[in-house]
């Protein structure tokens, strides 16, 4: 019975064919190889993976060349109406693709087996705007149907701001953690809500949390501000990185100096490079972009390929890939239950290989999970009572009178205490405000109309056959 070949083989083989973008060819795919195989067992796996779809040839014979499945031919993703959210969503959370395991394969490998590169002009000048796409038209129409607000027509930042208070936890907190902070999301909740710096952590990981809140309110309490536009980029990072750069006068601008990427061998370009119009193009380029998914997953891979700032870079692509979402009033990306050595992994895959699809796994699968934490959030929200907030004085004071002056709670008490400020066609919707705030009225929500505790157990006490 023949041996089973190992996937782990497999896997080896496909990332060390995708570390050669123009191919290979057999024989120096066999040299390279860190053991020797046969040729006929080294041709039988290749003939596996043309098969599974994980490699392509180019030519025949003797001049045949190995090269990694190109990006954009993969098998047509299904599509999922709005009605079908759940399942779009676990499919949106499924594991890394056979794809991106490839690519996961490749970056593992020791530095001294990875071919240094720099910055791929190409790469960028390749990406024609609505024309190139990264995210297939089937995955696009998936993310849409799970993203889209309870309340399309709201006007743009609506669901953002419908979910805040937790957004500015679970970002602040998740994209940190990205970055190897070590804050909890309790200490983050904390920190955030009551200014409780967590003990034990160092001062740099509570700047970073509050950094990212500053940096979040700023685009979803005036969604004006989230244009895609160089300046605001900018102003992400001078948000981002207030307090955390060695050269504080490198914060907000375009970095002057050269840097490396740890655990790398791609090189990013020099300031020399005409770093600042490369900038441009890219936010240029992203602002050109029709689908907010497709924009947003485009600044995700140039910013940090770029990386236009000393630091802080991946954190402005994170922010920064938000601003579709907040303009087209669609569920917000948290990056909650990322797994860090994926997204590096994905982002080295970008670096090094100038492929996304370990990155575009990453973002779907945290796009799916930001989904399941908001959208039934936020469906199940209820919807300010406006009537009730136009006459919130008037409703106390009827509340409050009707209880001091220990009276029953009935349909003509309440109506010969309305204050001339309700309208008379307003009346009767007013007094069964009053009866259904008493409805739920206890000693302890009383306070809501300034009540004290013991004047509303009078009340009670004297109008028990009554309340």
């Amino acid at each position: 019975m023949p041996r089973i070949t190992p996937q782990q083989e497999f896997d080896r083989l496909a990332a060390l064919i995708a570390a050669h973008p123009a191919g290979i060819g057999l024989d120096a795919i066999s040299q390279a190889l860190d053991e020797p195989v046969k040729r006929r067992t080294l041709q039988r796996r290749l003939a596996a993976l043309v098969e599974q779809n994980r490699i392509v040839t180019q030519g025949d014979g003797r001049s045949t060349r190995y090269l990694a499945r190109p990006i954009g031919v993969a098998e047509p993703l299904p599509t999922y109406g709005r009605t079908d959210r759940s399942r779009a969503i676990a499919a949106a959370t499924a594991s890394i693709s056979p794809e991106g395991e490839e690519i996961r394969a490749y970056v593992h490998l020791p530095r001294l087996q990875r071919r240094p590169v720099g910055y791929n002009l190409s790469f960028l000048e390749d990406y024609l705007p609505n024309q190139t796409a990264y995210l297939p038209q089937g995955l696009r129409d998936r993310l849409h149907a799970m993203g889209q607000s309870p309340s399309e027509q709201a006007p743009a930042g609506t669901f953002a701001k419908d979910i805040l208070a937790r957004l500015l936890i679970d970002l602040s907190w998740a994209s940190s953690r990205l970055e190897g902070n070590t804050y909890s999301r309790l200490d983050t909740e904390r920190l955030i809500e009551f200014g409780q710096a967590a003990e034990g952590k160092d001062a740099l990981e509570t700047q970073m949390i509050l950094n990212h809140k500053e940096a979040i309110e700023y685009l979803v309490r005036d969604p004006e501000r989230a244009s895609m536009k160089p300046d605001t980029l900018i102003t992400l990072h001078a948000l981002l990185s207030d307090g955390l750069m060695a050269d504080p006068s490198a914060v907000g601008r375009i970095r002057r100096r050269g840097v490396g990427i740890g655990g790398s061998v791609y090189l990013p370009p020099s300031p020399q490079q005409q770093l600042e119009a490369l900038f441009d193009i890219v936010v240029q380029t992203a602002a050109e972009i029709r689908d907010p998914f497709e924009q947003a997953f485009f600044l995700m891979v140039h910013v940090p390929y770029l990386q236009p700032f000393e630091d802080v870079n991946k954190r402005v692509s994170r922010l920064a890939a938000n601003i579709p979402f907040i303009r087209h009033n669609l569920c917000p990306l948290s990056f909650i239950e990322v797994p860090q050595q994926d997204y590096v992994d994905g982002l080295l895959g970008v670096y090094e290989l100038n492929r996304i699809e370990l990155l575009r796994d990453v973002f779907v699968s945290a796009y799916g999970h930001s989904c399941q934490h908001y959208v039934a959030v936020i469906r199940d929200l209820v919807p300010p009572d406006v009537f009730r907030l136009r006459h919130r004085r008037a409703l106390s004071e009827v509340v409050a009178g009707i209880v001091r002056g220990g009276d029953a709670v009935t349909a003509s008490t309440v109506r010969a205490r309305i204050p001339s400020t309700v309208d008379a066609s307003e009346q009767d919707h007013f007094v069964d405000l009053v009866l259904g705030e008493f409805k739920s009225l206890h000693a302890g929500n009383a306070v809501r109309f300034g009540l004290r505790p013991l004047e509303f157990a009078a009340w009670q006490e004297g109008n028990k056959g009554h309340a």
